[in-house]
């Protein structure tokens, strides 16, 4: 029997997919409007939240608008439905549509919004750009033999083991703890007064900061002990296979100009503006969805021949020539929109396995606001 799905648990598995902590500090991702404790059975995704994609999910039967650009970016100071962002919060509230925003912790992804993006420009073996730090924690428990896997299952579940696209990561090692209770204890085993021997698990996890209350809480429940020895020590380790960007090979060299008219055709755009000779070879290419100026240098320094992104000003097509790397400019809308179709095509599976009677459609009424004359 399919599990009933409520917000919340939505939320916990983009989450897991998509950590908070790969968001940039200036983003606000994760749960815009809406109650976490409503009931969700089908989702709309979408590039932005606007009143037409509400109405659209609203129209659709859906309870959450999925977005990759978030509704709420600063406090408000009112809310009426007089500007933008008020009639899409008041037609939110109307529909009874959560909004959910997946920002730059999309674009940071191992398997996200640019990693999605090199792989449909053709490139091979990419990698990310500009690397993730991570803020992250190992979690070391000490934990009796019969207890160990439950209290594992326990630490997955809020989310800890986690590294890249693989979970329940997890290190296990045997040894023998030893300790004595003291009066006023009710121990799980041994006896007051005696010091006891028993083998135990080194149980050794990771998990992101902002996940240690719910781990914490999760693992105390589940371990037998009445104190529970723990260790938690922070890492400086980089985010595996996450990063703003990613950088790649195309098949075979081709030239700017013939590579520019692949773009054009496979991200569907009206136009795009080049930097770089239209005869010059490309071989090493960069990606970055939507506004990428800042990858200009490391896109440069690692050998890429061309960065394809959006957004690109004036004074930032100059600093490219004087970098000697190619641009094209394929816009923000263009670069990103490909993410409303990929992340249901990631999230329906991973609600499949979970047992979730969780529909995922993609909007594709979305054109891009700009209009070349």
């Amino acid at each position: 029997m399919a599990s009933k799905v409520r917000l919340q648990d939505l939320l916990g598995l983009l989450n897991g997919l998509y950590p908070p902590t790969l968001a940039e500090t200036w983003d606000n991702v994760g749960l815009q409007v809406g109650d976490p404790q409503g009931g969700v059975e089908r989702v709309l995704i979408a590039l932005d939240p606007t009143p037409a994609a509400v109405a659209a999910a609203g129209r659709s039967g859906a309870q959450v608008l999925l977005c990759h650009h978030p509704l709420l970016f600063r406090p408000l100071s009112r809310l009426t439905p007089e500007d933008a962002v008020g009639q899409t919060v008041w037609a939110a509230i109307e529909h009874s549509v959560a909004v959910i925003s997946l920002h730059t912790n999309l674009d940071r992804a191992a398997n996200g919004l640019n990693r999605w993006l090199a792989d449909t420009l053709g490139l091979v073996d990419s990698v990310p750009l500009l690397p993730a730090a991570g803020d992250y924690l190992k979690l070391v428990v000490f934990v009796p033999e019969n207890h160990a896997e439950a209290v594992a299952a326990a630490l997955f579940a809020g989310g800890a083991g986690q590294i890249g696209a693989y979970d329940q990561c997890a290190f296990r090692t045997t040894g023998t703890g030893s300790f004595r209770p003291q009066a006023g204890t009710t121990p799980y085993l041994g006896t007051i007064g005696q010091t006891e021997r028993v083998t135990e698990i080194r149980l050794e996890t990771i998990l992101p900061k902002n996940r240690l209350t719910r781990c914490l809480e999760k693992m105390r429940r589940a371990h037998p002990y009445e104190e529970v020895a723990y260790d938690l020590i922070p890492l400086a380790n980089q985010v595996p296979a996450a990063g703003l960007g990613r950088i790649g090979l195309l098949p075979a060299e081709i030239d700017l100009a013939a590579f520019a008219a692949q773009v054009k055709t496979t991200l569907g755009c009206s136009h795009l503006r080049l930097v770089g000779a239209p005869e010059r070879t490309i071989g090493k290419v960069a990606v970055c969805g939507g506004s990428g100026a800042e990858c200009l240098a490391a896109a440069r320094f690692q050998g890429a021949d061309l960065l394809v992104t959006g957004d690109l000003k004036y004074h930032e097509a100059r600093r490219a020539e004087e970098l000697g790397l190619a641009l094209i400019d394929a816009g923000h809308f263009a670069t990103e929109r490909l993410m409303v179709t990929h992340l249901r095509d990631a999230l329906q599976p991973a609600a499949v396995q979970k047992g979730w009677q969780l529909e995922f459609q993609a909007y594709t009424e979305e054109t891009d606001p700009f209009r070349i004359l």
